[in-house]
């Protein structure tokens, strides 16, 4: 599968209302807008596809979807393309022999976005009663492995990790930012 923009997509590049609108109440506009404000190579309409099957997806395995998002920004700021330089593929940046443990297509990204909110929530209902901040230890698994979780009883270490981890928490953040919070009656 290749990743294009379809032949439509020049019509709707002026739409600026998805990265500049105000405060929305819809998860997929505020990641949506997050990734035009991250990937500038991006198409909207293509943002908007790829927002709402996070959304989807994330919902999917009871993860809040603007968690999904933030990482997948990290990640490869939602380019299907991206390949680092250690050999991870995709806009999960899922490394070959991970992506085959998932049974997924890194090159494919409805099924990358799939396998990380699947691997992404493994890991937090794993940790969920082990440790304070399941989601910050899911994020650690994702970056460095469950076994380094494991080894260290918790995030490990690693400068990186620890980085990785404060980055995607911001942006987190940041998705958030761009949704009106619901009024509770």
């Amino acid at each position: 599968m290749s990743w294009h923009v379809p032949v439509y997509a020049n019509a709707l590049y002026g739409l600026r209302p998805l990265q500049d609108g105000p405060r929305t109440r819809s998860a997929t506009l505020a990641i949506a807008r997050a990734v035009l404000h991250t990937n500038t190579h991006i198409a909207p309409v293509d943002a908007l596809l790829l927002a709402g099957w996070a959304v989807r997806a994330a919902r999917a395995q009871g993860l809040p979807p603007e968690f999904l998002a933030a990482t997948l920004l990290q990640e490869s700021a939602f380019d299907p393309r991206a390949l680092s330089s250690a050999g991870a593929i995709g806009i999960a940046q899922f490394m070959p022999e991970t992506a085959a443990d998932a049974g997924i297509d890194p090159r494919d990204p409805f099924a990358a976005i799939e396998g990380a909110a699947a691997l992404l929530g493994s890991y937090e209902r794993a940790y969920d009663s082990a440790y304070a901040n399941p989601f910050a230890a899911a994020l650690a698994a994702y970056n460095a492995g469950p076994g380094a979780v494991s080894a260290y009883h918790g995030i490990p270490p690693y400068a990186e990790t620890r980085e990785y981890i404060n980055d995607v928490i911001d942006r987190w953040a940041k998705i958030t930012g761009y949704e009106t919070p619901i009024q509770s009656p």
